[in-house]
C-alpha cells in the first residue's frame, strides 16, 4: 500500500543541512513544511525560475512568503529552459532545473542533500511514458528514491505517497499553494496521462500505484545486475593504453552482451544514451568490420561513434576538436 506522509518522513534520513526544491506547488510546499518541522534551522528552500511563463512571478512571491513564515532561507536561481530542436520542453526544463539545483547547493553553506517532491502518481506517469517509448529496463525502473549528481545526494522521500494524500493533508492544515496553469495544458503528454489514463487505471486496477512501483523496483534490480555485467565486460574490451574498446574484443561478445557493454561505455564515459536504432546500426557495423578499410561513423546522441584503426571512439564535434 502507499505510504502516509508520516511514514515517508520517518524513513527519510538525509545528511543535514538539507535543500528542498520548492516550486510553490502543492507537493513541494508540503515537502518543505514537513522537512522544516522535522529539522528546524537545518533546511534551505531552493527555487528555480524557468522563465517560461508570466506566472513565474507569482510562484516566486509565494515561495518568499512561505519561507518567511517558516523562517527558512530561500535561494533562487533563474535558468534558461528553452528546448533545443528535437528536444521536448519537459526534458529541457528538467535538465535546466537539476543543473540549477546543483548550482544553488554550492552557494553559501554547501548543501550535500536535496529533496524533491515527486510522488507515487508522478512515478506512474514516468513508467507509462517509458512504456510508450519502448524503453528498456533502465526506463522501466522509473524514478529512483535516491541518486547522486555532481556530488550532491538527491532524494524523493514522497515517491511512495499518493498525490491525493498530499493534497488532503494540505487542506487539513489550511496551507495555501500555487497551481501551475500549464498543468491543464494537454499539449504536454504528462498532463494527458494525468487527466485521462490515471482515472481509468484507478477504476480498472485500484492498486495500480503499488503494483507499478513493484514492477519498477524489479526492473531496477535487473538493471543493476546488467550494469554489473557491463562493468566487468568493459574491462575486458578496453584497450589498456587509452581506455577505448577494441572492435575485435567487442566482436567476441554475444549480441546481447555487446549491446549492454556499448550502452554502458557510452553512458558512463560520455553521458550519452544511444537510441535503439543507433545502437542497432552500430552493432551491425561492428559485425561487418572485417577489413582495415571498413569505416564506422554513426550519429549517437549529440556526437558520433567512429572507428579509429582497431578501436571505437565517441566525439562531439561542437565541443572537442576531431583528431585521429
Amino acid at each position: 500500500m502507499t505510504q502516509s506522509l508520516q511514514q515517508a518522513m520517518r524513513a527519510f534520513d538525509p545528511a543535514l543541512p538539507l535543500g528542498v526544491a520548492l516550486s510553490g506547488g502543492a507537493d513541494s510546499t508540503a515537502l518543505l513544511i514537513l522537512c522544516a518541522r522535522k529539522w528546524p534551522g537545518q533546511v534551505v528552500a531552493l527555487h528555480i525560475n524557468h522563465g517560461l511563463q508570466e506566472a513565474a512571478k507569482d510562484f516566486h512571491a509565494h515561495c518568499q512568503q512561505l519561507c518567511e513564515s517558516l523562517q527558512v532561507p530561500l535561494r533562487v536561481k533563474s535558468v534558461n529552459a528553452a528546448n533545443d530542436p528535437g528536444q521536448s520542453p519537459e526534458d529541457a526544463a528538467r535538465i535546466a532545473r537539476y543543473q540549477g539545483l546543483v548550482e544553488l547547493a554550492a552557494e553559501g553553506e554547501t548543501l550535500h542533500s536535496i529533496a524533491v517532491a515527486q510522488h507515487a502518481d508522478d512515478q506512474v506517469e514516468t513508467l507509462l511514458l517509458a512504456l510508450s517509448r519502448g524503453a528498456g529496463l533502465a526506463g522501466l525502473s522509473g524514478m529512483p528514491l535516491h541518486w547522486v549528481r555532481n556530488g550532491v545526494d538527491f532524494y524523493r522521500p514522497l515517491l511512495e505517497v499518493h498525490g491525493a494524500v498530499i493534497r488532503a493533508w494540505l487542506e487539513q492544515e489550511h496551507i495555501r499553494f500555487v497551481t501551475d496553469p500549464t498543468n491543464a495544458d494537454e499539449r504536454y503528454t504528462r498532463n494527458r496521462i494525468r487527466k485521462n489514463l490515471l482515472p481509468a487505471l484507478q477504476d480498472a486496477f485500484p492498486s495500480f500505484r503499488e503494483t507499478f512501483a513493484r514492477s519498477a523496483r524489479n526492473a531496477a534490480q535487473a538493471q543493476e545486475l546488467l550494469d554489473e555485467i557491463a562493468s566487468q565486460d568493459l574491462q575486458q574490451v578496453l584497450r589498456e593504453r587509452d581506455g577505448r574498446p577494441t572492435i575485435e574484443s567487442l566482436q567476441r561478445l554475444s549480441e546481447a552482451r555487446q549491446a549492454n557493454v556499448l550502452r554502458h561505455w557510452l553512458k558512463t564515459r560520455f553521458g550519452v544514451i544511444p537510441a535503439a536504432a543507433q545502437l542497432q546500426e552500430l552493432q551491425s557495423q561492428i559485425a561487418a568490420c572485417t577489413t582495415r578499410g571498413h569505416r564506422i561513423h554513426i550519429k549517437v546522441g549529440s556526437g558520433f561513434v567512429e572507428r579509429r584503426r582497431e578501436v571505437l571512439d565517441w566525439y562531439n564535434p561542437k565541443v572537442l576538436p576531431h583528431s585521429n
